[in-house]
């Protein structure tokens, strides 16, 4: 009885985690597209070498600068939340979340190597990826239901902005290798 009705929360969470791996996924890539056209490559190389260096404690405070540096713009966003500004709330939140996620994506992957040299974030990080996979296992049989049902509501002849996109997503996805 408990397993059933935990079951659609369990599924929903799966699908909030599913969501951040796409976002981080997808957006650590842009960043370090962004952070390359930065012109201070002296500098960007003295910052690598000095996350190198430094040792996993202190690597860790660099992981966690991003999420310490926009925490105040959350806090403005969840004011104007509560002060019933919706539309500049989600906006403000939306870009947080964002930019946060971007950032600290491109972060982890400079300070990865020294952050698993600690026995508590090793355990951590293994963990995440038991959960992604198991996050997978819950919520495909439900998202592959959907795209079926979106399917049976496909026009026949899609508009040239939809085939247009179509075909943008596919060669994105070539490219990628998936």
């Amino acid at each position: 009885m408990m397993r059933r009705l935990l079951h659609p929360f369990l599924i929903l969470l799966a699908l909030v985690f599913l969501f951040e791996a796409w976002l981080w996924r997808h957006l650590a890539p842009i960043v370090g597209w962004i952070v390359a056209f930065i012109p201070w490559a002296e500098f960007k190389t003295k910052v690598a070498a000095t996350i190198e260096r430094l040792p996993p404690y202190p690597t860790l405070l660099v992981f966690l600068v991003p999420v310490l540096l926009l925490l105040p713009l959350k806090v403005v966003g969840f004011w104007m939340l509560a002060h019933g500004f919706w539309l500049g709330a989600l906006t403000v939140l939306t870009l947080a979340k964002v930019v946060s996620l971007g950032v600290t994506a491109f972060i982890f992957d400079l300070t990865r190597p020294k952050l698993l040299e600690l026995p508590w974030f090793r355990w951590f990080y293994e963990h995440m990826i038991v959960w992604l996979a198991k996050a997978h296992e819950l919520a495909d049989p439900i998202k592959e239901r959907i795209r079926r049902a979106m399917r049976a509501f496909a026009p026949n002849r899609a508009g040239r902005t939809f085939a247009l996109l179509t075909r943008i997503r596919r060669r994105m996805q070539a490219a990628r290798g998936g």
